[in-house]
């Protein structure tokens, strides 16, 4: 999820569409929250670890 995030941030980066910019940025964000929810040990979505 943050790859795809980081991905869809430099296209809209490249090629000026602002969802893209809006919709990286919170896949991002989301994805890193995931991650470090999954390091401290809590269950995400029924997994113990999220990766």
């Amino acid at each position: 999820m943050i790859i795809l995030g980081i991905i869809l941030l430099l296209i809209g980066l490249l090629t000026g569409i602002g969802i893209l910019w809006t919709i990286g940025i919170i896949l991002v964000v989301v994805g890193i929250v995931l991650w470090v929810l999954g390091l401290a040990g809590h269950a995400v979505g029924g997994r113990r670890h999220y990766w």
